[in-house]
This record gives structure tokens, C-alpha cells and sequence, in this order.
């Protein structure tokens, strides 16, 4: 037996569409969350009938599906429908009013927008979408800096379903009532996949993406329950990936435990984002944590304005929720007690044991 037989040639790869592995990636069928697309069928549905839609906020963890199920639906809608318009926005990339609006703008085809306010831009997209019927859907909607986008489009655009989605229930309590009352929407959580869930949804995702044979059933065991350990699906796409360009890296033809378990070793670099990445506002918020982690979050800001901090308190507590998604902080929610409810900060412990899944 040769040295190099379970090599790979140049002109092989374990991949066979590494695209499938991209969390945006959007398959043919969504698994475990179909009773989560009916139900948002169910409020988009009225649109059809010439009446108003129903409003939705979509909430649950990171890495849940909540995104996918979302765009999944927009999809059949657009095979299915040109009497419906579709409005998909990310709000971490649009985070204000006129950055939203002439984002609409672009998706409706308007031209012509330059030098325009943000008012305009809403007239001019409002004539548009109120000759039909129109479901938007505001992801990550929490990251937005203000919301008068939302308050216009639900004030003054006619057939509407809008669709909220966030990791926090919380934010709608945080909501201006003004906009609260006319959203009188409805709330759908997707909770977290388990291990059998977990296990369907990476085995679908490993066929899409991987020739046969390219994992061992060991790896592939050990990535699936680190996975549902994690509650995250993104982070087991990532480690699939991670451990195919291991496995590559050797030349060889399968993925192997050893690759499996390398790949969850690098998992932080995947995790944790440089710090350097942050907004300047959030490296100083960042290191108040680090002086006073396990504080709670009033004495945090507290602490930020004393030192000339200029955000209001409802932008500090996005970007204290924005570093725990990027897993820089973690959160503690307590409840009653003298001070009521109130959230501690705590700096993420980085370093985790490779056995803890």
C-alpha cells in the first residue's frame, strides 16, 4: 500500500458546494420549522383576499432559523405571486431611517433618489407599494438606531404585513408607544433545535455541501453535539467547513475525528471577533466590562456617562446586546429583589474546554 493512496489529487476536493454551508444559504426544504412558516403564511395570507395583513415579531436565539424561515417564504412568494411586493431589509446594515428608506427606494426601482430627505423618500415608495400589497420584513430590526421608518409605513402604507425579527422579546417592551399601539402585532418564537433536530439539519447541509463518504460518522457525531451543546446552527456549519479545509489540508480523502475536534478547538477565532472591529463606542463600553464585569447594566451606563459617553440609554443597551452577540460579553437577567429587574454584564470566559459539547 502506497504512502499516498488516501490522498486527494489537485483536482479533487471534499466540497462539492461549500456555498450550502453559508448560513444565508437557503435549501429547498426548511426542516422543524414548518409550523413557524405557516403560521407567518397565515398573517401574510389576508394580503390576498384585499385586506390588511397581520404584523409578527419573530424572536428567539441566534442560529435558530428564524432568518431562513423568513426568506424561505419570500421565495414561494415570488414563484407564486407578482401581486404581493417584497421588502427584505437588515437592519444591522441599514440602521437608520434614510439609510432604510433608500434602501427601499432601490428595491422598488425608484430612481432618482440623490439629495433626497428622508420624508421624501417615503413618499416617493409610499405612491408605489400602496397600488398593491406589500409584506416587509425587518431583520435584526433591533440594531436600528431610531424607528420613524416604522412608525411612517405603519401609519400611512394601506395592505402591510410587517415582519420584526429579533433575538430579543424584550425589545418590543422597549418600543415607543406611539409605534407600539399601531403595530398590535403578533409573536412567534423559535426556540432552539435539539439534538435530534440538530443532527437532521447538519446531515441535510452535509449532502448539499460535501461529496459522499467525506465524513467519518465519528466527526460528523461529535460536530452534531457540539452543535446542539451550542443552540446554534451557524456555529456547526462553520465547523463542518472548518474541518473539511483540515481534512484538505492533508490531502486527505475524509474527514476524520481528529479533524473534528481541531475545528472545535479554532472555534473561538469564529466566535469571538477581533476587537478591533468594534464601533469606537463599543471598545469603551467594552472596557467599562472589563473594569467592572458583573455589574449590572444601569451602574455600567452610569459609569459611561461619567466618563462622556453620549449615547442615550436605549442606544447603550443595544450595544450591550450587539457585544454579546458577538460573544465579547454575556448577559444575566435577574428578576424581583429590591431593585426590581435589572441584567448583569459579565465578560465572556473565551477559553473552553474541547470536551464541553
Amino acid at each position: 500500500m502506497s504512502l499516498f493512496d488516501n490522498m486527494l489529487h489537485s483536482d479533487q476536493s471534499l466540497f462539492k458546494n461549500e456555498i450550502a454551508l453559508d448560513y444565508s444559504f437557503i435549501p429547498k426544504l426548511i426542516p422543524y420549522r414548518e409550523s413557524q412558516q405557516k403560521y407567518i403564511a397565515s398573517c401574510i395570507k389576508p394580503l390576498f383576499h384585499e385586506r390588511n395583513g397581520k404584523n409578527l415579531l419573530v424572536y428567539g436565539k441566534p442560529g435558530v432559523g428564524k432568518t431562513v424561515a423568513c426568506k424561505h417564504i419570500f421565495q414561494e412568494l415570488e414563484e407564486e405571486t407578482d401581486d404581493v411586493i417584497l421588502i427584505y431589509i437588515n437592519c444591522w446594515q441599514k440602521n437608520t431611517s434614510f439609510k432604510i428608506m433608500t434602501d427601499i427606494c432601490d428595491k422598488l426601482g425608484i430612481k432618482f433618489v440623490q439629495n433626497k430627505k428622508t420624508d421624501e423618500l417615503f413618499g416617493m415608495a409610499k405612491n408605489v407599494v400602496n397600488k398593491k400589497a406589500v409584506v416587509f420584513a425587518f431583520d435584526e430590526v433591533d440594531k436600528a438606531e431610531e424607528f420613524d421608518f416604522l412608525y411612517s409605513i405603519l401609519e400611512d402604507v394601506y395592505r402591510k404585513s410587517v415582519l420584526l425579527i429579533t433575538n430579543y422579546k424584550s425589545w418590543l417592551d422597549n418600543l415607543d408607544e406611539r409605534i407600539k399601539s399601531r403595530l398590535s402585532g403578533e409573536l412567534l418564537e423559535f426556540k432552539h433545535y435539539d439534538l435530534e433536530e440538530t443532527r437532521g439539519i447538519l446531515k441535510q447541509r452535509m449532502e448539499y455541501a460535501f461529496v459522499p463518504g467525506a465524513f467519518s460518522k465519528e466527526a460528523f457525531e461529535l460536530i452534531v453535539k457540539k452543535t446542539a451543546g451550542l443552540e446554534d446552527i451557524r456555529k456547526g456549519l462553520h465547523l463542518m467547513k472548518e474541518a473539511a479545509n483540515i481534512a484538505e489540508d492533508r490531502s486527505s480523502k475524509q474527514i476524520s475525528l481528529d479533524d473534528a475536534k481541531k475545528s472545535i478547538g479554532k472555534l473561538d477565532e469564529f466566535s469571538i471577533k477581533d476587537s478591533a472591529e468594534l464601533l469606537e463606542d463599543e471598545r469603551a463600553i467594552l472596557d467599562l466590562v472589563r473594569d467592572g464585569s458583573g455589574g449590572k447594566i444601569g451602574d455600567l451606563f452610569k459609569s459611561y456617562k461619567d466618563k462622556g459617553g453620549s449615547l442615550a440609554y436605549r442606544t447603550f443597551q443595544r450595544k450591550i446586546n450587539r457585544l454579546e452577540e458577538g460573544k465579547f460579553v454575556s448577559l444575566e437577567k435577574t428578576e424581583g429583589g429590591v431593585e426590581g429587574n435589572t441584567t448583569i454584564v459579565k465578560l465572556r470566559e473565551v477559553n473552553k474546554k474541547l470536551g464541553d459539547f
